[in-house]
């Protein structure tokens, strides 16, 4: 069993509520069986340089004065650098830095809105660990079953990464664009059974073990949005979806999405889906964060959606 390594502790800014965070996570379909949701707490894998650890994250704060513990558990040491970068990872995938304060303002002018403030209040977006996950995950859900994309992801786990034990348990964090790309087509054809999304997965971590992080996060929309369509498999639709999903770049919303089209005519209107131009309206009044509205309105479809 992998030993405690690290410990300590984050802050988020407030408000946050860890339990809105674990409810997405507990249903989020790419991330099934990949993890344990307890009531309070949250355990799961992630890679340090080339070591897999496990860590646990549980409450010891409110909504509004929130604080994080985190234990980090592996089977080898981990340096200064190696708990630094976790802890990174850990605040990126939580949003934890995320201030919703703007953008609460934003929902009060927003009447229709209200109500999906009051439901998610203190739920800061819940991402992909990393960019290139999010992306194997649009190439292996397109037009595709999602017990299959499902499975299809848990093969590529089972053979380009590696486990840690804790609690009883392994872990597997999903693998590194590096170890991904040393695998041919062929070997990826026979693993996934489909070519097609063999080659879009080769070709995906080609460009992600090469990309420069600080680019897909800071630069210009315009031209990582041109470098992720550029990706064999990855329109524009799965580029804005990546953008917001693993970046937190919320500048923008896909056009004409008809899945935010249909849950915002529950929010917005009769029911019936929204036209893409109102859509987009809706969108601007947000401005620079409309990818924050577009996620929670679909996280609220969760709601709205169901019969």
């Amino acid at each position: 069993m992998a030993r405690l390594r690290r410990e300590g502790t984050v802050r988020p800014v407030a408000p946050f509520d860890f339990d809105q965070a674990l409810d997405f996570i507990a249903t989020f379909p790419p991330m099934h069986g990949e993890q344990v949701v307890s009531e309070k707490s949250l355990k799961r894998a992630a890679w340090a340089s080339q070591m897999p650890v496990a860590f646990k994250l549980f409450s010891t704060g409110t909504v509004e004065e929130p604080e994080l513990r985190y234990e980090f558990h592996s089977d080898g040491p981990l340096s200064e650098a190696d708990t630094a970068a976790l802890v990174r990872r850990i605040e990126i995938y939580l949003s934890l830095d995320d201030d919703l304060g703007r953008f609460y303002e934003l929902i009060d002018a927003d009447p229709p809105f209200a109500t999906v403030k009051r439901e998610l209040y203190g739920y800061h977006q819940v991402k992909f660990l990393t960019p290139f996950e999010n992306a194997c995950w649009t190439i292996l859900s397109q037009r595709n079953m999602l017990r299959i994309a499902q499975h299809m992801k848990r093969v590529m786990i089972r053979e380009f990464s590696a486990g840690v034990e804790f609690e009883g348990r392994q872990y597997w964090p999903f693998p590194g664009a590096r170890a991904v790309v040393q695998a041919s087509v062929a070997d990826l054809t026979r693993l996934l059974r489909n070519s097609r999304r063999a080659e879009y997965i080769h070709g995906a971590a080609a460009a992600f073990s090469e990309v420069d992080d600080g680019f897909l996060r800071e630069g210009p929309y315009d031209e990582v949005s041109r470098w992720l369509t550029g990706i064999p498999g990855v329109g524009a639709w799965s580029a804005a979806f990546i953008m917001i999903r693993s970046l937190g770049r919320m500048e923008r919303i896909p056009y004409g999405d008809s899945s935010l089209m249909r849950i915002a005519g529950h929010i917005y209107g009769d029911g019936r889906p929204l036209p893409a131009e109102r859509l987009q309206g809706l969108a601007d009044r947000y401005g620079d964060l409309q990818g924050y509205w577009a996620h929670y309105l679909r996280v609220m479809g969760r709601v709205v959606m169901t019969p």
